[in-house]
């Protein structure tokens, strides 16, 4: 009966420990500027988070646009390439995380042989429409 009362107690202590215990955290990005060093900055108005996952055929063409708020993105999978014309051009693969350039225009690309999708998140307001297409 002792042994019984002692593996009891030990499954109780794990089981408090385990729920108590708070999961690793992989840190995939952590930075103060967006990938052509733009500083970030909130728009004015009431936060508003956007989530959505983007889906790109191959060879697929986003157009001119630029974002009026900070986009975090992580490339679930596939591969895009991004031209930021003079701050050159950028090709991100699955596993990728990056803050995209805002307020400056830039055409992304599918530039792999596969569908790529890509996770974004802008940290935006109810007072700016997060991407806008250039004229």
């Amino acid at each position: 009966m002792k042994p019984l009362l002692v593996t009891a107690a030990i499954l109780t202590a794990t089981s408090a420990l385990a729920r108590d215990a708070y999961p690793p955290v992989d840190v995939l990005l952590q930075t103060d500027k967006s990938v052509i060093g733009e500083p970030l900055e909130y728009p004015d108005g009431t936060p508003q988070i956007t989530m959505a996952i983007i889906t790109m055929q191959p060879g697929q063409v986003t157009g001119s646009h630029r974002h009026n708020a900070p986009l975090m993105a992580y490339v679930l999978e596939g591969e895009i390439t991004v031209d930021y014309g003079a701050a050159g051009v950028k090709t991100y693969k699955t596993g990728d995380a990056f803050v995209e350039a805002f307020r400056s225009p830039h055409v992304g690309a599918n530039s792999g042989e596969s569908i790529a999708r890509i996770l974004a998140v802008f940290a935006g307001s109810d007072s700016v429409a997060n991407t806008v297409a250039e004229q």
